[in-house]
C-alpha cells in the first residue's frame, strides 16, 4: 500500500513543489490549505505534472484552526505522516500584526498536533526556517547554534520547534523532523508551478522576477555597505526542487526509524551568494537588465547567513544539486510563462 501523507499548506510555493515530488515518489497525498496566500490553480497544475500519479492527490480547503473540519478529515482518512508547511510568512507583516501570526501559525499547529495525537498519527516533518538563528555571530550556521528569532514570524517557527521538542519529551512515540530552510528560490523546470506571492513580495527573487516582466520599475537593494565582497547582504539560496527532495529524504528517515525522535536539519547549499551576484545571474538567465535603487539597510537584516549542510548530507543522505544558474533559469522560465503568477492582471491587487 502506498503511504498516505497529509500536506498542510500544500498549495503554497514550497508545498506545491513538495506535493509533486511526493506524488512522483509514489506517495498518496492529501492537501489541506485555506488558500490565504495560495491558489488552487497550483494544485491543478501539480495534478497535471504528476501524470498518472495525479490521481493520488486530493485537495481539502480547510483552515487548521477549524478543529471540527480537521477532525472529520482525520476520521475519514488514515494518514501515515504529516508534512506541515501551513503558515503566514511575511516578516514585515508579522511585526505589524503579531497576533495574526501567533494565532494562525501557532494555534493552527497546536490544533494539528492535537488532532494527529488523537488519531494515532505521530510522524511529522515541519517546515522551520533559518530565521530561528536570528543574527548569527559566525557562519556557517550549524544545527547546534543558539536559537534567537528577531521578529514575530521567526518566533512562531522557534516556538513551534520548542512545542515539538516538548511533545517528544512527553511521548517518545512521536517521530519528528524539523527542517530549517535557508532561502528557497527557483521553480519547477516545467515553468508550470512557481512562487506567486500575494501583494508585495517579501523576498529578493520574486521582486527581481516582477521587475523583469515589467510589473515593477526597479529592484530596491537594502544596504550596499556591508563588509561583504560587493557590499550587499549574503544569503544561502536553495532551489525549491532540492528543498522538496529534502522533505522526501526526511520522510524516508522517519519511516525507516524504528524508534521516535525529534531531529533538526538545515536545508541549504552551504554557499553564500550576495544580492548583486544573484541579480547578475538572473540578468544572464533572462537577458533582461534589472534597474537597481540603493537604499539604507533594513533594521534586523543580517550581513551574512549561510548553512552548514553536513548533518543533512550524512543522516538524510540529501544534498542540494542545483546552483544559482539553474535557480535563475527556472525562475525566469516560470516568470516569463506566468508574468502574473496564477492570476490575471485584472485580478492582481
Amino acid at each position: 500500500m502506498a503511504r498516505r501523507i497529509l500536506v498542510t499548506g500544500g498549495a503554497g510555493y514550497i508545498g506545491s513543489h513538495t506535493v509533486l515530488q511526493l506524488l512522483l515518489a509514489e506517495f498518496t497525498v492529501s492537501v489541506v490549505d485555506n488558500l490565504d496566500n495560495a491558489s488552487e490553480a497550483a494544485i491543478d497544475r501539480v495534478t497535471e505534472l504528476a501524470g498518472k500519479h495525479g490521481k493520488n492527490l486530493t485537495f481539502h480547503k480547510i483552515d487548521l484552526r477549524d478543529r471540527d473540519e480537521l477532525k472529520k478529515l482525520f476520521a475519514s482518512t488514515k494518514f501515515d505522516a504529516v508534512v506541515h508547511f501551513a503558515g503566514l510568512k511575511a516578516v514585515g507583516e508579522s511585526v505589524q500584526k503579531p497576533m495574526l501570526y501567533y494565532n494562525n501559525n501557532i494555534t493552527g499547529t497546536v490544533v494539528l498536533l492535537e488532532t494527529m495525537a488523537e488519531h494515532g498519527c505521530k510522524k511529522l516533518v515541519f517546515s522551520s526556517s533559518a530565521t530561528v538563528y536570528g543574527w548569527p555571530k559566525e557562519v556557517p550556521c550549524t544545527e547546534e547554534f543558539p536559537l534567537c528569532a528577531t521578529n514575530p514570524y521567526g518566533r512562531t517557527k522557534l516556538f513551534i520547534e520548542e512545542i515539538c521538542r516538548d511533545i517528544y519529551k512527553s511521548d517518545s512515540d512521536w517521530n519528528m523532523i524539523l527542517l530549517r530552510y535557508f532561502n528557497p528560490v527557483g521553480a519547477h523546470p516545467s515553468g508550470k508551478i512557481g512562487e506567486d506571492p500575494c501583494g508585495i513580495p517579501n523576498n529578493l527573487m520574486p521582486f527581481v522576477q516582477q521587475v523583469a516582466v515589467g510589473r515593477r520599475p526597479a529592484l530596491t537593494v537594502f544596504g550596499n555597505d556591508y563588509k561583504t565582497k560587493d557590499g550587499t547582504g549574503v544569503r544561502d539560496y536553495i532551489h525549491v526542487v532540492d528543498l522538496a527532495e529534502g522533505h522526501i529524504a526526511a520522510l524516508k528517515k522517519i519511516f525507516e526509524g524504528s524508534s521516535g525522535g525529534c531531529e533538526v536539519y538545515n536545508l541549504g547549499t552551504g554557499k553564500g551568494t550576495s544580492v548583486l551576484e544573484m541579480v547578475k545571474a538572473f540578468e544572464k538567465a533572462s537577458g533582461k537588465k534589472i534597474p537597481l535603487v540603493m537604499a539604507e539597510r533594513r533594521p534586523g537584516d543580517s550581513e551574512t547567513v549561510y548553512s552548514s549542510t553536513k548533518k543533512a548530507e550524512k543522516e538524510l543522505k540529501w544534498k542540494a544539486k542545483y546552483g544559482i544558474e539553474e535557480m535563475c533559469r527556472d525562475q525566469w522560465n516560470w516568470a516569463s510563462k506566468n508574468p502574473w503568477g496564477y492570476g490575471k492582471p485584472d485580478s492582481v491587487q
